[in-house]
C-alpha cells in the first residue's frame, strides 16, 4: 500500500469506519505477531495473541497521536514494542506473587464491535537459524542492556526498519541512529560475550 493510500485508510479509521478498521487489522496484524514473537523467545502463540490484542487496543485508543512523521507500521512497531515489554513485566511480577495474571482480550472489543484474528506462531527466518538456547541467551543479552539500546535493536533488527524509520520513530536524525546502533551493538556484543562464556557462538548482525 502506497503512503497516500495509507494516510487514507488512516483517515478513515479516524472517522469510526469499520470496514477501515477492518482493512487496518488484516493489513499489519501478521506484521505485528511476528515482530511479538521474535521480542520473546518464550512468548507462547496465546502470550502473543493477548498482546497484539492489547496493541491494537492501543492503536484504537491512540491513533490521533499518530501524525504521519513515519509509516504507520514503523509507529506500530514502538506500540508493539512497548506493550510486549509491559506484557512481561506483569508476567514477572505474577510469578513473584507480586502481580496479577493478565486477563485474557478473546472477547469482542466493546468500543469497536470488531474480533481480532490470532497472527501465526512461526518466527522470521533469522530466529529460525539459531536453536532455542542461543535465541534465549540473546534475549537474556538485551534485557540487561536496557533502555534506550535495546528499543533501538529491536526495532533496527526484529522490526527489520531503516536508519530513516527509526529516526522518524525516536525522533532522532540517520546519522545518530547510525552512531547509537554501532554503540549499542558493541555493548550488547560485551554482554554477550560474558553470557555465552561457555563457548558458544553468539550471532551478531551487523549495522
Amino acid at each position: 500500500m502506497g503512503p497516500d493510500a495509507e494516510a487514507e485508510l488512516i483517515a478513515r479509521c479516524r472517522r469510526g469506519e469499520a470496514e477501515a478498521w477492518d482493512e487496518l487489522f488484516d493489513r499489519h496484524y501478521a506484521a505485528a505477531g511476528r515482530f511479538v514473537f521474535q521480542l520473546g523467545h518464550d512468548f507462547t502463540r496465546e502470550d502473543v495473541e493477548e498482546i497484539c490484542q492489547e496493541v491494537f487496543l492501543s492503536v484504537i485508543r491512540n491513533l490521533d497521536s499518530f501524525h504521519g512523521g513515519s509509516q504507520f507500521q514503523t509507529w506500530l512497531f514502538r506500540v508493539a514494542a512497548n506493550r510486549a515489554r509491559d506484557y512481561r513485566q506483569r508476567q514477572h511480577a505474577a510469578k513473584r506473587g507480586g502481580g496479577q495474571t493478565p486477563v485474557s482480550l478473546q472477547a469482542e472489543d466493546p468500543e469497536t464491535g470488531l474480533t481480532l484474528d490470532p497472527p501465526g506462531d512461526t518466527p522470521a527466518p533469522d530466529l529460525t537459524l539459531m536453536n532455542a538456547e542461543q535465541v534465549a541467551l540473546v534475549h537474556q543479552a538485551l534485557d540487561q542492556l536496557g533502555e534506550p539500546c535495546r528499543e533501538i535493536i529491536e526495532l533496527r533488527y526484529f522490526g527489520d526498519l531503516s536508519y530513516d524509520e527509526i529516526s522518524h520513530t525516536l525522533g532522532l536524525n540517520p546519522k545518530t541512529v547510525s552512531s547509537r546502533l554501532s554503540k549499542c551493538l558493541d555493548r550488547l556484543e560485551g554482554i554477550a560475550r560474558q553470557i555465552f562464556a561457555r563457548g558458544k557462538p553468539a550471532p551478531f548482525p551487523s549495522n
